[in-house]
C-alpha cells in the first residue's frame, strides 16, 4: 500500500514538473505572421480569394482560407503570389481569425506592389505583396481569414 502511494505521488510530481518546464501554448503575448497568395478581380464590386499559412512565435500554426469583398470605384484584376503580413500581438492564434475592415487605395499596371493595414477590434494586420495585374481606384470592404478544415 505504501509503495502505491509513493508511486502515485512521484508520478504526480513528475507530471507537475513537466508542466512547469514548458509554457502552455497560447499563454502570454505572441507574434504571428502570414504568408499568402491571393487572386481576384474588380468591376465596381471587388472579390478576391486565396490561401495562406499563419505562424506564431509560440509554435501555433494554421492553414487558412482568405476572402476579400468590397465595393467602390475599382476596375481590374490582380494576382499576389508571395504576400506577407504581420499581426499585432495576440495571446492565441484563434484571435487572428475573422473579418477585418479594409480601406485602401490602389494604382498599378503590370508588376505591382500593394500594402494595406486591416483591423479587427484590437487586432491589426499589415499586409504587403507583389504581384501581377491591372487595378486602378479605391475601395472599402472586408477581408476574412478562416481556418481551413
Amino acid at each position: 500500500m505504501k509503495t502505491g502511494r509513493i508511486g502515485w505521488a512521484m508520478m504526480a510530481a513528475l507530471v507537475m514538473a513537466g508542466g512547469l518546464a514548458q509554457p502552455a501554448r497560447g499563454e502570454g503575448p505572441t507574434s504571428c505572421s502570414i504568408e499568402f497568395k491571393l487572386e481576384g478581380w474588380s468591376a465596381i464590386y471587388e472579390t478576391a480569394s486565396g490561401t495562406g499559412t499563419i505562424k506564431c512565435t509560440n509554435g501555433q500554426t494554421a492553414r487558412v482560407a482568405l476572402k476579400s469583398k468590397g465595393g467602390g470605384l475599382t476596375f481590374g484584376k490582380v494576382k499576389i503570389a508571395n504576400g506577407t503580413g504581420t499581426f499585432s500581438e495576440v495571446t492565441d492564434i484563434s484571435e487572428v481569425f475573422g473579418d477585418y475592415t479594409v480601406a485602401e487605395t490602389d494604382a498599378g499596371a503590370g508588376k505591382a506592389a500593394d500594402a494595406q493595414v486591416l483591423t479587427k477590434g484590437y487586432v491589426s494586420l499589415a499586409l504587403a505583396g507583389k504581384g501581377e495585374g491591372v487595378e486602378l481606384g479605391f475601395d472599402f470592404g472586408k477581408f476574412t481569414i478562416k481556418k481551413e478544415k
